[in-house]
């Protein structure tokens, strides 16, 4: 097979090696996780130091993921350098969001795991409402976490921020006025 672009590209993916999974942090802390485990804040400073460090070989190094909720899609970002920021769609979180409880829901998966202030995330989001979204960016946000560290994967899983929530819209059917709303019936 001749070597193209393509090829050499894909060997040079295949020649890296995903970063080395840490070992769990110590449980001698005085904070409580939601699951009742204890949980260090400066292990966990650490663990992420840590991870920074060993991911940061490239300039704008990043990790990707994809994050859905009804029919909005976000793709996530998760910067290692640059300003300690959470973009979305390219404005602040709060800017993107109006509500409060949207930008609580935007962020909670990075507040889970007390490193909000320590990336610089950036999502771009479409479809659905802002709900959704908020929603979309929380999956995608968690998913991309544990794309950078697999050591976040229990913790996000027992929030149940791992979990794609299935429930779609239903579809109109024909004779219903919607999915399953029946027009007007008179017995006489």
């Amino acid at each position: 097979m001749p070597r193209t672009k393509k090829t050499i590209a894909t060997e040079e993916i295949k020649k890296q090696t995903a970063p080395p999974v840490l070992p769990t942090p110590a449980r001698n802390a005085s904070h409580s996780d939601a699951g009742g485990e204890e949980i260090a804040e400066e292990d966990i400073s650490k663990e992420i130091a840590k991870s920074i460090k060993e991911n940061t070989g490239k300039p704008d190094r990043y990790f990707e993921a994809i994050g859905r909720r009804k029919t909005a899609v976000a793709r996530v970002r998760l910067f290692t350098k640059g300003d300690k920021e959470f973009l979305v769609n390219s404005k602040s979180y709060q800017q993107y969001f109006q509500l409060a409880q949207d930008q609580e829901t935007a962020v909670s998966s990075m507040k889970k795991m007390k490193c909000l202030d320590k990336f610089r995330v950036t999502a771009k989001v479409k479809g659905g409402g802002h709900s959704a979204q908020a929603e979309a960016v929380r999956h995608g946000t968690a998913r991309v976490l544990v794309d950078f560290n697999n050591n976040f994967k229990k913790r996000l899983r027992k929030a149940g921020f791992l979990t794609r929530d299935p429930r779609m819209r239903e579809r109109k059917k024909f004779g219903l006025k919607r999915a399953r709303r029946a027009p007007q019936w008179a017995k006489r």
